[in-house]
């Protein structure tokens, strides 16, 4: 019987590790978890016409847009101490990075219009993210407070930058709060699907980085950062507790529940269903969509899509929520994921008997974009941009055999004291062919042509932007855009893979319009 058999047929799943030895402080995953509210009343929240930004709707409002965003004078204070501890989330014990204790890290949550101030009070050397990139927006601080207002809504994730920390558990969600697109009853929060590693971060890069060296494998796969493992595996090192804990959701009968659907691993393509229950997706990344019916979300590394899941079960039922690591997309030696949905009156240790929703793993790639149309319209992308570049994604080799993603022919090198915006905004425009610099002087809309001639999939990130989604398919552009007048919107899309002689191609388009 295989290890996730036996989990199925299990008798009941009473946890053998309380929360503290595998999460340490942090609720996710538990029923005690809180949901979340519609927006936030704290802090002497102005709520004119009911709500913290007024009358401006999800169909009446252009976000980007500075002089329509709502500005509610409230600032958030967040302080972040990050620390190590050792903990177990999935029943091998290990040194991981926590922040304030938790893993997965803290929710910053905040109304559309609030600035976030965000203190990272520890002396440990760390570049904590959530828009920014280190070498090309600043260096990395061991202390620093950042300030921010959340400009636009939904939600996303933030994440250690230096090195490989994002896979040492230096991570969490943040959700901005704001008009609904789409009607529910209950916001169950963030929901973290993450390919997890036994194997500490910086042994993973030197591995990574040493000659002819393939991708690693992560060891298992976490919701909201709890599974089992098999501890009878020869590969495991250390103390291995069986029946660590799994994740456990309430849901109630009749109701429409928000899930917040957060990609937080460091490799693999997520495949994220729910037994007997069909989801309607309502936003993707910070982009509010036209909703629409599916079995099926497919997240790669740093998306987010939201969906609606209608609790039609049941008082007494139990289901399997599911995230399967793709077979065909991701490497990993133990991909699946699972956790509890308990309905009012089901025995929250019982284990769930509901069957497993059927889905293709043949396309890594995102949902068609056809089936993705964005909520609002901003404006339409001009058919024609001021400057288009192409941009082909390959494997090399250096001299020293170890393997280097390139960006037309050149891979990515930087200088940690010497940030390119910082440099850009002193006058420098002349920078070394290493560091990949595109200067697309003041054009005011960019078209990227981006290519992939590997045999893998890559999640291509924009910061900065939700970029326009003009074409995107596993074979060459034939120069078509899908719905032109209003197409897809998002900040991580998926780049199919390809081959070395027939490419796989993303059709991006940005309005240069965020300096920085």
């Amino acid at each position: 019987m295989s290890f996730i058999t036996s989990l199925l047929v299990a008798l009941n799943l009473t946890a053998s590790l309380p929360q503290t030895a595998t999460n340490g402080l942090s609720t996710l995953g538990t029923l005690n978890a809180p949901t979340l509210p519609d927006f936030l009343t704290d802090l002497n929240t102005p709520l004119p016409n009911g709500f913290p930004w007024g009358s401006r709707t999800a169909n009446n409002t252009n976000p980007y847009i500075e002089s329509l965003v709502p500005v509610t004078g409230v600032i958030r204070p967040y302080v972040f101490t990050i620390s190590r501890g050792t903990i177990a989330p999935d029943g091998v014990s290990r040194s991981v990075i926590l922040i304030n204790g938790q893993f997965p890290g803290p929710t910053i949550e905040a109304n559309w219009g609030d600035t976030i101030q965000l203190s990272n009070m520890s002396q440990w050397v760390s570049s904590l993210s959530i828009s920014r990139c280190k070498y090309t927006t600043r260096s990395p601080v061991p202390r620093k407070v950042h300030r921010f207002t959340g400009t636009v809504y939904f939600k996303r994730q933030r994440h250690g930058l230096t090195d490989a920390q994002y896979a040492g558990g230096l991570f969490g969600p943040m959700v901005i709060h704001g008009p609904k697109n789409v009607p529910y009853d209950v916001d169950l929060g963030p929901i973290l699907l993450s390919d997890y590693y036994h194997t500490e971060y910086f042994q993973i890069v030197k591995e990574v980085m040493s000659p002819n060296a393939g991708p690693p494998f992560s060891d298992n796969n976490l919701i909201n950062g709890k599974m089992n493992f098999d501890c009878t595996e020869p590969s495991v090192g250390g103390t291995c507790t069986s029946n660590a804990g799994l994740s456990k959701f309430r849901f109630q009968t009749g109701k429409a529940h928000r899930l917040r659907l957060i990609n937080s691993g460091a490799e693999g393509i997520q495949r994220f269903t729910v037994d007997n229950h069909t989801m309607t997706v309502m936003a993707n990344d910070f982009v509010p969509v036209v909703p629409y019916e599916t079995d099926v979300v497919t997240l790669g590394i740093g998306q987010r899509t939201d969906v609606i899941v209608k609790a039609t079960g049941k008082p007494t039922d139990a289901v399997w929520m599911r995230s399967d690591l793709s077979a065909n997309c991701a490497t990993a030696n133990q991909p699946h994921a699972l956790a509890a949905i308990y309905y009012p009156h089901a025995n929250t240790s019982s284990t769930p008997k509901s069957t497993a929703t059927s889905y293709s793993d043949a396309v890594c790639g995102n949902n068609n974009l056809t089936q993705t149309v964005p909520f609002f319209k901003p404006s339409t992308p001009p058919p024609q941009p001021a400057t288009m570049e192409t941009i082909d994604t390959t494997l090399a080799q250096n001299a020293s055999l170890i393997n280097l993603w390139e960006m037309n022919k050149s891979s990515f090198r930087a200088d940690y004291n010497s940030p390119v915006l910082l440099n850009a905004s002193e006058g420098e425009t002349s920078f070394p062919d290493e560091w990949n610099v595109y200067d697309f002087g003041f054009n005011t809309s960019i078209r990227l042509v981006v290519r992939n001639f590997f045999p893998a999939s890559h999640p291509m990130h924009l910061h900065g932007h939700n970029f326009y989604v003009l074409s995107e398919s596993n074979g060459p552009w034939d120069g078509s855009i899908v719905h032109g007048a209003n197409p897809q919107r998002r900040d991580v899309q998926l780049l199919q893979p390809g081959t070395t002689t027939v490419p796989s191609h993303m059709v991006i388009q940005i309005d240069a319009d965020n300096p920085g």
